[in-house]
C-alpha cells in the first residue's frame, strides 16, 4: 500500500516556474514507477512524466518535453516535478501516481494516486 500527497501547486505567471513535490508512504516506495499526470477542466487526464526506481528510465509527455524535469529521492520517499517556462495551457490539477511495474505511461497502469494539487498559469 502506498499513500501519496502532493504539494507545491499555486498561481504563477506565464514563463515562470514551480516545483511540485509528492510525499509517499510505504516501505516499498523504491520499487514503484512514479508518474505525474494532469487534468484540466473538461479534458481527459494527461500523462506528464514518469521515472523508474533507479532514475535510469525517464519519460515525458510531448507537451512538456524540454520544460519539465522529474526526479525522485528514494531515501526520502519523495518525487519531484520541476516545471519551467510555464504556459497557460499547463493549467490543471496535477496528480502524483505510483505503479507496481517496470515502466508505465498510461493512467490505467498506475495503482495509487494522490489527491492532486492545482497549478494555474496566468497569461
Amino acid at each position: 500500500q502506498v499513500q501519496l500527497v502532493e504539494s507545491g501547486g499555486g498561481l504563477v505567471q506565464a514563463g515562470g516556474s514551480l516545483r511540485l513535490s509528492c510525499a509517499a508512504s510505504g516501505r516499498t516506495f523504491s520499487r514503484y514507477v512514479m508518474g505525474w499526470f494532469r487534468q484540466a477542466p473538461g479534458k481527459e487526464r494527461e500523462f506528464v512524466a514518469a521515472i523508474n526506481w533507479s532514475g535510469g528510465w525517464i519519460y515525458y509527455g510531448d507537451s512538456v518535453k524540454g520544460r519539465f524535469t522529474i526526479s525522485r529521492d528514494n531515501a526520502k520517499n519523495m518525487v519531484y516535478l520541476q516545471m519551467n517556462s510555464l504556459k497557460p495551457e499547463d493549467t490543471a490539477v496535477y496528480y502524483c501516481a505510483a505503479a507496481n511495474r517496470m515502466i508505465a505511461t498510461t493512467s490505467y497502469e498506475y495503482n495509487y494516486w494522490g489527491q492532486g494539487t492545482q497549478v494555474t498559469v496566468s497569461s
